[in-house]
């Protein structure tokens, strides 16, 4: 399966975040193993190296550039997934303990592995519903990306967010009712995906 050089990985990234030599080799094998897996089981249906690195890597790191100043002490990514954009925030702003909610098996033990591959100790996975968490558990910032149901994603967010929800949506995404997005900012490269802030209720 062909890969990409830690140059070519920084040279696509560039649009979105510079990206030093040291990220782009952990990001490099983050890349590798993600390909080896989703050979084997679903975890992202863009299987083009580049792509991911594009759609994934970038538009992550470009909203981990915009997490606001001063950073976030801590950060839930809900719906991790395959760890976008959590992992890739965590990787950039290793100062923030990222915590990645992702409820199905598979997805979990994926992101086990990157984690402990790559030595992080500021990220820890929670393999369950956002529900679940113990009462009183709050963060910082929530991430969002890709999620079916908006209204109830950013109402479980809602429930966890101490101060912003950052939300990586579609072009033309509306806020669902009860909701206001107070800033937009385009991620370059992409017509797709736009980042949101929102307060929480």
């Amino acid at each position: 399966m062909a890969t990409l050089t830690d140059s070519q990985i920084a040279e696509i990234l560039a649009p979105y975040c510079a990206v030093d030599t040291t990220l782009a080799g952990k990001l490099s094998v983050y890349l590798d193993l993600l390909l080896r897996w989703n050979a084997r089981t679903n975890l992202t249906a863009i299987r083009s190296p580049e792509e991911i690195v594009r759609r994934h890597f970038g538009e992550s790191l470009f909203a981990g550039m915009h997490l606001g100043d001063p950073l976030p002490s801590t950060l839930l990514d809900l719906g991790s997934g395959a760890g976008f954009p959590g992992l890739p925030i965590a990787l950039l702003r290793p100062r923030i303990a990222v915590t990645l909610a992702e409820s199905q098996n598979k997805k979990s033990t994926f992101l086990r592995e990157v984690i402990r591959t790559l030595g992080l100790r500021n990220v820890e996975v929670w393999a369950g519903r956002a529900e679940d968490f113990p009462e009183g558990r709050r963060f910082h910032t929530v991430t969002l990306r890709a999620v079916d149901n908006m209204q109830a994603a950013l109402a479980a967010a809602s429930s966890l967010a101490q101060v912003q929800m950052v939300l990586l949506a579609g072009s033309g995404a509306e806020p669902p009712p009860g909701h206001r997005f107070f800033e937009t900012i385009a991620i370059p490269k992409s017509n797709a995906s736009i980042v949101y802030r929102a307060i929480p209720k």
